[in-house]
């Protein structure tokens, strides 16, 4: 079996952000249009309390030893040099780049916005919440927050070239958001390259003009003009950047197929002038007409490939705890619930007399009896080694405590 095993896909951490079904949301506003929903339209009203705080943000400046570029600074549309707002550690942590709360302070109190990025590997939180967005919505994510002083704007009007769900956590904020100049930008294609007819765009009528408070979220395809101004207290945001695959993309997977082609190899003629378009022409003409050949023999394997080890690279699996596993290895019976880590699909396949597991990073080989119950661990579905297909209760041990040494299976402590 080829094809990846995910387990059950719900999708309560999309519910969280946007107030329509997943499936309209995917209709009508994936990638096409912005989505703005207030907290008691969200799903259960819980508001985001739960996965950030004004405390967090000062437990991290203070407390968790920061540096760039999990942090940066900006005020009036300009980012700050990072000597604004770091120092060294001190003694035992001689780092040069370490936040410095005293600077950050200064700076924050003369209008500039503390931006804490990644937090979908700092603040566990986050962590748990970045990776069931992304196992639900298929695309790579990060996650920033946005610490706004009061009536202070941190960043020029602009396009980001990724999606992005606005969380907002606290205070107030004034959004406008005003329809692309440039559609469906890549990251290659930055709004600095439109800077005109950006702000000449954000100087007319915005498509959406309102005011974010505790609980509310806004989604925005990549390519909508916004800019946001804190109200009347410190406002906190996060932002969701979804990395989202394109047809682009797809476009690079396929053409590392070209060297298939022969024709595709050759060597141009001697003493030809690249720069002179005529002497190319008949050249592009047969090139064309060669890739064209070989994407018509080509399918869908070679791509998935390439976009599925881009994405594993990209993303990842449920921390494993080294200590608490390997303690957990001596207590798994029969009756010990145990089930998949998150997010980590794997290939399950069998030859001859071997089942194998095709993980992120590494292969593991099993006796093929083992196969049926490999495969119920792999539905994601918490299960009890006594309860596995295929194997009595001494083997099924043996096989969980070899799956959850090698990181593919986890086990309470």
């Amino acid at each position: 079996m080829n094809r990846p095993e995910r387990g059950p896909v719900e999708r309560p951490a999309l519910s969280r952000c946007i107030r329509v079904p997943a499936d309209e949301f995917a209709e009508r506003h994936w990638g096409r249009a912005p989505l703005l929903s207030v907290a008691n339209e969200l799903d259960g009203e819980r508001g985001f309390d739960d996965l950030f705080s004004v405390a967090a943000v000062d437990e991290l400046i203070t407390r968790r030893g920061v540096r760039t570029p999990f942090i940066r600074m900006a005020n009036e549309g300009s980012v700050l040099a990072a000597s604004a707002y770091t120092a060294s550690g001190g003694f035992g942590a001689e780092i040069a780049d370490q936040v410095s709360s005293d600077k950050v302070l200064d700076e924050f109190a003369g209008g500039a916005t503390i931006v804490l990025q990644g937090l979908h590997r700092l603040w566990p939180p986050i962590i748990d919440f970045t990776r069931e967005l992304v196992d639900e919505l298929g695309h790579p994510a990060q996650v920033n927050a946005y610490v706004t002083p009061p009536s202070s704007q941190g960043f020029d009007p602009h396009y980001d070239t990724h999606d992005v769900f606005v969380l907002q956590i606290s205070g107030e904020k004034h959004w406008r958001i005003h329809a692309p100049v440039h559609v469906d930008p890549l990251r290659t294609q930055p709004w600095e390259q439109h800077r005109g007819a950006v702000a000449r765009a954000a100087a007319g009528e915005p498509v959406i003009d309102a005011v974010l408070r505790p609980g509310d979220a806004l989604y925005l395809p990549r390519g909508w003009i916004h800019s946001a101004t804190a109200l009347g207290a410190t406002s906190v945001h996060l932002t969701v950047g979804m990395s989202a695959y394109t047809r682009a993309d797809l476009v690079d997977a396929l053409l590392r197929q070209v060297g298939d082609n022969p024709a595709l190899r050759e060597s141009l003629p001697l003493g030809i002038d690249v720069r002179d378009p005529e002497a190319l022409a008949p050249i592009v003409a047969q090139t064309v007409e060669a890739l064209i050949e070989t994407l018509r023999q080509t399918d869908a394997a070679r791509p998935a490939v390439v976009l599925g080890n881009r994405f594993d690279t990209e993303t990842r699996a449920e921390p494993v705890a080294p200590l608490a596993t390997l303690d957990a290895l001596a207590t798994v019976a029969a009756t010990t619930p145990v089930r998949w880590r998150g997010s980590l699909p794997v290939r399950v396949t069998t030859l001859d007399d071997r089942v194998r597991i095709v993980g992120r990073t590494k292969t593991v080989s099993l006796p093929v009896e083992a196969e049926p119950a490999v495969r119920r661990l792999a539905t994601g579905e918490p299960v009890t080694p006594g309860d596995l297909p295929g194997l009595d209760a001494e083997s099924a041990i043996v096989v969980v405590r070899r799956l959850v040494r090698e990181g593919f299976v986890v086990a309470p402590a």
